[in-house]
């Protein structure tokens, strides 16, 4: 039986990886691709910090589900290399997120223009990125 969860754990924590890395690359691909498109907005605050925002979103669900993947791959029977393994790469990842979370939440609450909305209608062609004045 315990070899029964073991193989379940470890495909679980091999999806939550697999997730994480398709995020991460769709992630840096779309980034990519947004500017190359709009190039010439490369100088524009708003519309860079924009990306980075989408960007930075993706990498903080990605390093959830790396840690979770992580944590369900010792979670049973794992011997004290692996749990001191676990608490470093937990600890590293953690100190990243709260980071990563902090930096999000501080752009998010700036008094400066509605930056993912930039991006948005960026992407959709709506108007020119520029914050509305007000």
């Amino acid at each position: 039986m315990q070899t029964f969860f073991k193989t379940f754990a470890g495909d679980v924590a091999l999806g939550c990886e697999l997730l994480a890395i398709v995020l991460l690359g769709f992630g840096a691909l779309e980034t990519a691709w947004l500017l190359l498109r709009h190039v010439s907005r490369f100088g524009d605050l708003h519309f860079i910090k924009g990306l980075w925002l989408r960007f930075a979103s993706r990498i903080l669900l990605a390093l959830e589900l790396t840690l979770a993947a992580d944590i369900v791959d010792t979670a049973i029977a794992p011997t004290w290399t692996e749990i001191g393994q676990l608490a470093a790469i937990a600890t590293i990842r953690t100190v990243l997120n709260l980071f990563l979370e902090r930096d999000i939440e501080k752009s998010e609450a700036a008094p400066v223009a509605p930056v993912p909305d930039a991006v948005d209608r960026a992407i959709s062609g709506t108007g020119s990125g520029d914050p509305a004045p007000g």
